[in-house]
C-alpha cells in the first residue's frame, strides 16, 4: 500500500472516531478548516466579507435555538458559529494579521483587565458598578469617545440599547423609570402634532428611542422582547391560518370582526 501524503494522513486522522480530550477536539475542529480551507472550491473563494453574513445568519440561528430550548439545536448551532469563527482567524492567519493565539490573549488581557474587581484591587458590589468601571476602563485604553465601538451594522433595536447603557455607565442617565414613563407621553403626544412625514418619522424615532431607554428600567433587552412579542404573534396567526383553512372560506370571505373573534380565540388557545 503506498504511503499516505501529509494532507491524506490528516484527513484520515479528522475522521478517524475515537474518544479524545477537549484540547484534541480542539485541535480536530481547526485541522478540518485547515482541509476544507486548502481542498474544497467553495471555502477557497471566501473571503471575512462574503462570510459576515453568513456568520450573522448562525447567530440568529443559534438565537432561535436558544428560544426553542432545544438543546440538541443548540449544541449544533455553537458548532456552526464556531466554524466562523474559526474560519475568520484561518483567514486572519493567511493574511499574517493574528493567530489564534493572539485571538486568545487578546480575550484573556481583555477579561483580565476589565475585570478589576475580580483579579485586583477595585471594588464592585453591584451591577452598576462594573458597568461604570468597565466603561471608565476604555476611556483609558485609548478611546477617544464613550460611543466608540459601538457596531453600525448592529439591528437599530439594539444599537440604541448598548448606547443607552454606555452613557448610563458613566452615570448619564434618568433617576427613575417615571422620569422614562412621562417621557413616552409627551413623545406620543408629539408625534400626533407632528405636521409633515419627516416630522412624523422624526417623532416615531424620539418614541422607539424612548421605548428602548425604557426597557433597560424593566430589566429587560428591546430586542429579547420584541423577538418574543413577534414569537407569540406569529404562533397566534398560525392558530388562525388553520381555522381558516378548515372552515373552506377563504381569507377574503372574512369580515373584520369575524377574524378578531379568531384572534380572541387563538389567545386563549
Amino acid at each position: 500500500m503506498p504511503e499516505k501524503t501529509p494532507i491524506e494522513q490528516l484527513k484520515a486522522d479528522i475522521v478517524a472516531h475515537r474518544e479524545r480530550t477537549l484540547s484534541e477536539q480542539f485541535v480536530r475542529a481547526l485541522s478540518l478548516v485547515h482541509v476544507l480551507r486548502k481542498e474544497c472550491p467553495w471555502d477557497r473563494q471566501q473571503t471575512p466579507e462574503s462570510l459576515a453574513h453568513l456568520l450573522l445568519e448562525e447567530s440568529y440561528e443559534l438565537i432561535h435555538a436558544i428560544d426553542q430550548q432545544d438543546e440538541m439545536e443548540l449544541k449544533k448551532e455553537c458548532g456552526d458559529l464556531f466554524l466562523h469563527l474559526c474560519f475568520q482567524v484561518l483567514l486572519g492567519e493567511e493574511r499574517g494579521a493574528f493567530s489564534f493565539a493572539d485571538v486568545f490573549e487578546a480575550l484573556c488581557y481583555k477579561l483580565i483587565s476589565r475585570h478589576p474587581h475580580v483579579f485586583g484591587d477595585t471594588f464592585a458590589e453591584t451591577e452598576q458598578d462594573v458597568l461604570k468601571n468597565w466603561e471608565t476602563l476604555k476611556l483609558n485604553e485609548g478611546r477617544k469617545s464613550l460611543l466608540d465601538g459601538v457596531p453600525r451594522a448592529m439591528s437599530e433595536l439594539l444599537r440604541a440599547y448598548r448606547v443607552q447603557k454606555k452613557v448610563s455607565g458613566v452615570g448619564f442617565d434618568w433617576p427613575n423609570s417615571t422620569g422614562v414613563l412621562d417621557k413616552l407621553v409627551e413623545e406620543i403626544e408629539e408625534l400626533k402634532n407632528a405636521a409633515s412625514k419627516k416630522e412624523q418619522e422624526e417623532e416615531f424615532g424620539d418614541l422607539l428611542f424612548t421605548l428602548v431607554n425604557y426597557s433597560r428600567f424593566l430589566g429587560t433587552n428591546p430586542e429579547d422582547a420584541l423577538r418574543k412579542a413577534t414569537n407569540k404573534f406569529m404562533g397566534r396567526f398560525r392558530t388562525i391560518e388553520e381555522k381558516v383553512e378548515t372552515s373552506g372560506r377563504t381569507w377574503h370571505e372574512y369580515t373584520a370582526e369575524e377574524l378578531n373573534v379568531l384572534w380572541q380565540l387563538a389567545k386563549t388557545e
